[in-house]
């Protein structure tokens, strides 16, 4: 499997208190692979409002600032609901590396959003894996998604 995002571009992640545990391994984890991470916060265990990070890390992805991102809360959907006010944003809820990779295959997400609390970060960092190097199908589900805005 190859990177599929832009390589020279950064990936974006962001969390609230929920997260923050998983974020503070992501990090060096996907440093370690290369890539430049940029860290929207939060910066401690303290409790914080999911929007507050949420929104920046959509904002950066929507306007082409970082290659795709990366968010977490205690179940995902928080986060996900928040990104996706954003128009050029398909922010998706995983759970397991099927959903990872179909999320891609036929919605192009751009944002995976990880459930904390329910997933370990061994299958945290395999979805990430799998989203990140697999390919957008197109054809009929790029009909789709030319759908999805109102």
């Amino acid at each position: 499997m190859s990177f599929v995002f832009d390589s020279s571009k950064p990936i974006a992640i962001g969390c609230d208190h929920a997260g923050f545990e998983y974020k503070s391994a992501l990090i060096p984890w996907l440093q370690g692979k290369g890539f430049e991470v940029k860290d929207l916060g939060t910066h401690s265990p303290d409790s914080v409002d999911y929007p507050d990070f949420a929104h920046p890390v959509a904002s950066g992805v929507e306007n082409g600032e970082f290659a795709f991102g990366i968010l977490m809360c205690g179940t995902a959907n928080g986060v996900a609901m928040t990104a996706n006010k954003h128009p050029k944003i398909r922010a998706a809820l995983c759970w397991q590396n099927d959903v990872a990779a179909v999320t891609r295959q036929h919605n192009n997400a751009n944002i995976i959003c990880i459930p904390a609390r329910f997933v370990s970060l061994v299958l945290a960092q395999q979805m990430i894996e799998i989203f990140m190097n697999t390919d957008f199908e197109g054809g009929r589900h790029a009909t789709r998604i030319g759908k999805i805005d109102c």
